[in-house]
């Protein structure tokens, strides 16, 4: 990396004609002096966006469309919010960035491989999870590049101070491991934006509200003390992707374990509903931060979690999952917020641009604005919220089912006696011996599996209506 050059530059106006996303124009003008969204006062809220990510394409019949981010941008700049924010478009991270996660030969491959040569890769795709959940597009490694660079980007912000609430809605890919793509994930930008923060904040609290566990994240980090993982997600080991994250999953077991009881996971059941998961989170993240005292909170938003959602479970409203977003900031720690999930596109826009509001504290109508590009993607109802909580699933979660997960979670905090004492300027140094050990387990149970003819059917198994190429839309 070239000595001196940050991951950003100051985003410009493009020029007339440019096909930008983030380009101010009359209409956008418009609605900044119509909806009067003001800078925050007493922060800074910063969005780290590169357009670039938005050409690339899974597939035609590929759930995961980088086209959603298109949408919340056009809304974002609709409502006029982009005045109220210090806009950013990263530059892609470069290699050396991505090497202090994943490992050399799998980046290799994800720069080489190509949809016309994949075929002489065949005796490798196994190894790194390449299948119909996770395919090889043309631009791939650019894709992982630029989405990894803005998150990146936003966690140096938050050390820097230039910002208190830093936003990269293209980031938030939980699944992808070491040297392994997952779950519609190949480079895990969380897991690079935390290590990021590590160089400064001695414990960082990451939070994910998407609908499937955030495996990756919590493998990342399952032997440290100064990450504490937090997952709210619906649970079903044989049923549901990724299969992982049972109530009795705390980390490592071994108490000498630094990493013992600082994973924390919330499995839920089909059909929760707005109250019942505002309760329990703000119950539980309350808990969390009292006792783990974090210097700097990680939001993963997943989409998916909201009603309606086509691979989703869950019966929530934008409003309830924006309110997760607002009890997090209440804390007044500086906030990584990222996106992660969402396949119902015009729902995706809709939600990430309310939580935008949320971090800039600006009250946006809920009448969409009549003239921004693409509204007629959001009919029948051109509303910021519309309702989708409308029992698509049963309510499968109960009072006492609630009441357990609040007992469990408490006691697992009470190992924590006291947070962690560190030096901050340094990454832990046990991250690297002890992950690499968990990766061996993990690569040896699936060889295992797989010499049984086991591997591939449980695989199929747990991503049934994960969107594998075939399903049809809902």
């Amino acid at each position: 990396m070239t000595a001196g050059r940050g991951i950003v530059q100051e985003y410009q106006n493009p020029q007339p004609g440019s096909t930008s996303t983030l380009t101010l124009d009359g209409r956008s003008t418009r609605a900044i002096l119509r909806n009067g969204v003001a800078r925050p006062r007493g922060y800074n809220v910063s969005y780290h966006h590169n357009p670039d990510v938005e050409e690339h394409h899974f597939g035609q019949s590929h759930p995961m469309k980088p086209w959603r981010l298109t949408l919340t941008n056009k809304l974002v700049l609709a409502y006029g919010m982009d005045e109220a924010m210090d806009m950013f478009s990263p530059r892609a991270a470069t290699k050396d960035e991505l090497y202090e996660f994943h490992t050399e030969d799998y980046l290799q491959f994800l720069q080489s491989v190509t949809p016309n040569t994949i075929k002489q890769y065949e005796h490798i795709l196994p190894s790194f999870n390449i299948g119909d959940d996770c395919p090889i597009f043309d631009g791939i490694f650019e894709y992982c590049s630029l989405y990894a660079g803005a998150s990146v980007d936003a966690a140096r912000k938050l050390i820097s101070h230039q910002s208190h609430i830093a936003i990269n809605w293209s980031g938030g890919l939980h699944h992808a491991k070491k040297s392994e793509a997952s779950g519609f994930c190949y480079v895990n930008d969380i897991v690079l934006a935390i290590l990021q923060l590590l160089r400064h904040h001695p414990r960082v609290l990451y939070i994910d509200i998407d609908i499937h566990h955030g495996d990756g994240v919590e493998q990342a980090f399952w032997s440290t003390d100064r990450v504490l993982t937090l997952s709210f997600h619906k649970y079903d080991k044989q049923g549901f992707f990724p299969g992982t994250g049972p109530l009795d999953s705390t980390g490592p077991t071994v108490p000498l374990n630094p990493g013992s009881h600082h994973s924390l996971n919330v499995p839920l059941n089909d059909g929760v509903e707005d109250d019942q998961y505002i309760s329990l989170f703000k119950e539980i993240v309350e808990r969390t931060v009292t006792t783990y005292r974090p210097s700097v909170i990680v939001l993963q938003c997943g989409a998916d979690s909201l009603g309606c959602d086509r691979i989703g479970r869950f019966n929530l409203n934008i409003r309830a999952h924006g309110e997760c977003v607002r009890f997090a900031k209440s804390f007044n720690l500086p906030m990584l917020i990222l996106g992660g999930g969402g396949y119902t596109p015009r729902n995706v826009a809709r939600l990430w641009a309310y939580e935008t509001s949320v971090c800039l504290d600006a009250n946006v109508p809920a009448a969409l604005p009549a003239d921004m590009p693409f509204i007629e993607h959001f009919k029948p109802e051109k509303t910021l919220f519309p309702h989708l909580s409308l029992g698509k699933y049963k309510n499968e979660n109960t009072p006492k089912s609630f009441n357990d997960i609040i007992e469990a979670i408490t006691e697992t905090l009470r190992y924590i006696n006291h947070a962690p004492s560190v030096q901050m300027s340094e990454i832990p140094p046990d991250l690297e011996g002890l992950r690499e050990e968990v990766e061996c387990e993990i690569r040896e149970e699936r060889e295992m599996k797989d010499e049984n003819g086991e591997g591939a059917a449980l695989r199929q198994s747990r991503e049934a209506g994960a969107g594998r190429l075939g399903e049809l839309y809902t």
